[in-house]
């Protein structure tokens, strides 16, 4: 019973206690198949079908608000537009994570990262992830570090073991089952320290973000959402209509005073 109980306080505390505003602007990057509740402005470099093995879930990159397919080391946003920013289980996927967190705090006042913690992805990781993910606490505030993988399993004995005795998908769902244990989640004001230790071949890059569809949590996918549903049903959400020319740098405003559109607009 602890159990759930903690699994939901982490639940809410990362998906739905956001400490944001009810006027303030929230963009969501990487939102992929489940965006935020609360985001008002999507960013997602992979929005098509054929980079399904990049999301979990539906695998079906949901377009119910406005969405910047551009790269988000590189995004088209003014600088200090949005209030908050979130960026859940990208940063092990990008090539340039250091980027994006630059990116992140460029473009927003305050945020969350989540990414998976890398003892327990060394159990079991999936072949689209790029890094190993730890947490620095000897830095006020903490460091993200990031370590290039090398392959996509951390020991391909272990990991060719699991696979041939089919204990590949209980252990996966044991460790889920623990998700609140085996990610950290930052939230961040101002600024996020990030590093990285190594660097990639250019190969297993390409393998990655070629991966065929691997997250098997499509249940899981539903029960957030619906869960997500019951818990923000009263929760109040921005209405006010956004303007393209208020959202993006100065260089790419248009002077139309046109209104984003639950779209995609492709940088």
């Amino acid at each position: 019973m602890q159990e759930l109980k903690d699994r939901l306080r982490a639940f809410y505390d990362s998906r739905i206690g956001l400490p944001i505003p009810d006027d303030g602007l929230v963009l969501d990057v990487g939102s992929g198949d489940k965006p935020s509740w609360r985001a008002d402005v999507l960013l997602d470099r992979y929005p098509d079908d054929a980079y399904a093995g990049q999301r979990s879930g539906t695998g079906h990159t949901r377009v119910d608000r406005p969405l910047f397919d551009a790269d988000a080391a590189a995004m088209p946003f003014a600088d200090g537009v949005f209030d908050y920013a979130i960026c859940s289980h990208v940063l092990e996927h990008v090539t340039d994570p250091v980027g994006v967190v630059r990116e992140l705090t460029r473009v927003a006042r305050a945020g969350y990262i989540e990414v998976p913690e890398a003892s327990a992805a060394k159990i079991i990781d999936f072949p689209s992830h790029l890094w190993w993910c730890r947490l620095d606490r000897s830095t006020k505030p903490p460091t993200l570090v990031m370590e290039a993988k090398q392959a996509p399993a951390f020991d391909p004995e272990i990991d060719a073991y699991l696979k041939r005795s089919d204990l590949a998908e209980p252990v996966k769902r044991l460790i889920d089952s623990r998700h609140h244990h085996n990610v950290i989640a930052l939230r961040w004001t101002g600024a996020q320290p990030v590093r990285t230790i190594g660097s990639h071949d250019p190969d297993f890059v390409e393998r990655t973000i070629n991966a065929e569809a691997h997250h098997t949590r499509g249940g899981e996918a539903v029960v957030a959402r619906a869960l997500t549903s019951v818990l923000t049903f009263r929760k109040p959400r921005r209405r006010t209509p956004i303007a393209y020319d208020d959202v993006v740098r100065p260089e790419l405003r248009r002077g139309d005073g046109a209104l984003l559109e639950p779209r995609i607009y492709r940088f």
